[in-house]
This record gives C-alpha cells, structure tokens and sequence, in this order.
C-alpha cells in the first residue's frame, strides 16, 4: 500500500466547495496520508479548520496496518472533540505482514483505547491479494468479525471485487451488530440484500463519477438511518475534481450528490447522517 500512498500525497488538493448550511460528519478518512506527518501536526489541524471551514467539523481516522492504526489513536487523541479512531490490518497488509498474529494482538490491544470506536478497515478485496493468499486473508477479516463483536464496536468493512465472498463471510462467521461497507460499491441488487441484513452503506466521491452508474441507483435504495457518506481520503476525489488529493471538505460535494439522486434535501440528509454517525461512533467529545 505505501507506494500507492506514496504517489497520492504529491497530488493537488481539490479546491473547496461551497460550505452546508447543516454540519456533517465524515465517516472514513485517512489524514496521515493526506498530510504524511505525525498525528498531532500542524498541518493535520489544517486539513480539519479546512474542513470544519465548509460544514464537516468531525472525522473518523481509519486503521489499515499496526503502526499506522497507533497514528489514528494518536490523532484521536491529539484533537478530543474532532477526531475518532478506528484500527485494523487492511486485507492487503494481512496477508503480506512478518508476523500476523503479532499485528493482530497490538489491534486488539488498540481496541479497547475509549476513542477508538470501530475495528476497520477489515475485509476481502481479490483485486490486489492474489488467490494464493485470499485464505490468509479470510482468516484475518474473521479474526476482525470476532474482535468487533467482542468489544462492541462498528466493523469498517473494505471490499473489492469480492462481494458475495465478504457477504457469505459475515454470514458464516456473524456480523457485528453495527456492520459498514467503507465505500460501498455493489450495485443496486447487492444494496438490496445488504440492507434486509440490516448493514450500513457508506458512499463515497465514487457515486459522482460518470463510470459509476450502479453506485447512484443504489444509493436511491438505502434506508436514510443506514446511510454515511465519505471521503477515503486522500484517496477519490469526487467530480468535478477527480483525480485530486482528497480531504474531508470535499463531503459537501458528496453529500449534495447523494441528495440530488435521492431527491432529499442536503440539510436533513447532513443532519441525518450525523445522528446515523454519532449513534454508529459515540460522542466525539
């Protein structure tokens, strides 16, 4: 994952949108990439007054490796009020770590820190994890199943090109309580069984690319109390500035999107999905 982070942080960042009248939440970022700096670093408190500047005052910093996910607890700590904290190995750090087990004991150390509020992200993806290594893998994404269920905590579930695997996983194992898919991209027939499961769809600046018309017709079908919204940042930018390094302001653009399609307003859909986020992570105070 590193080269890919790499060649991320030397994008520039997408200029920001027009502030919401309503305060949001954004439900998965990654800031150490975004900033490549420590966890309590002026220009990580930029990147959240940029954010607040445009109507998104709190964040959720998202794990995918042991040492990155004690940069999250960190940050978390380092801005009360602003930042949570979730931890866990990504499903392309599990297969290819030195020591598996170890990582996934400092995790379940880590998840029991107050501001650490999900276990993720976790999952499946068959895209960059050779089928050599998928069962490596699985094994990891149930250990994070178990250990989400047995702190009480929301599972951050990363999937790609591996939808009906990571689904009958948490149907062998048994899904969390509170279940996400990090940006959702099944289609419309996916979104269906996902939410009589009672699974959280979160979307990202991905429903706004033109490529990605199944995106928008099922982010039409999701119950608004099983809705978040994202950035993945710096990763997916959304139009029209794809390609750009991406940051928590950017979810007005999102969210404006998502309403369009759903043909709710922005103000109760951003006041919405707050509650949906701080019923899901708790207080950020």
């Amino acid at each position: 994952m590193a080269d890919r982070h790499n060649r991320d942080i030397d994008r520039q960042l997408a200029p920001l949108p027009e502030p919401l009248a309503v305060t949001c939440i954004d439900a998965h970022a990654h800031l150490e990439i975004v900033t490549n700096s420590e966890p309590d670093s002026p220009e990580v408190a930029q990147i959240l007054s940029d954010a607040a500047s445009v109507g998104i005052d709190r964040v959720v910093q998202v794990g995918y490796s042991a040492e990155q996910s004690r940069w999250c607890v960190k940050c978390a700590e380092s801005f009360p009020g602003v930042v949570l904290a979730a931890v866990a190995l990504h499903p392309n750090e599990a297969p290819v770590v030195a020591d598996l087990e170890a990582d996934l004991a400092f995790i379940e150390e880590l998840a029991l820190h107050p501001r650490v509020r999900a276990i993720g992200e976790t999952g499946l993806d068959f895209f960059r994890t050779p089928p050599e290594l998928q069962d490596r893998q699985k094994y990891s994404f149930k250990r994070h199943i178990e250990l989400a269920k047995r702190v009480n905590k929301a599972l951050v579930i990363h999937d790609r090109d591996a939808h009906r695997a990571v689904l009958d996983v948490l149907d062998e194992v048994g899904a969390p309580e509170i279940t996400i898919f990090h940006c959702y991209s099944g289609d419309a027939e996916m979104a269906r069984e996902c939410i009589e499961k009672g699974y959280i769809l979160s979307f990202a600046g991905t429903v706004t690319f033109k490529n990605a018309p199944e995106l928008r017709e099922a982010v039409k079908l999701v119950p608004v109390n099983q809705l978040l919204v994202e950035t993945d940042s710096p990763f997916l930018a959304p139009s029209p500035h794809r390609g750009s390094l991406n940051t928590p302001a950017q979810i007005p653009t999102i969210l404006r999107a998502v309403a369009l399609e759903r043909g709710e307003d922005v103000n109760e859909l951003a006041a919405a999905i707050t509650q949906n986020c701080l019923r899901i992570f708790g207080s950020f105070e």
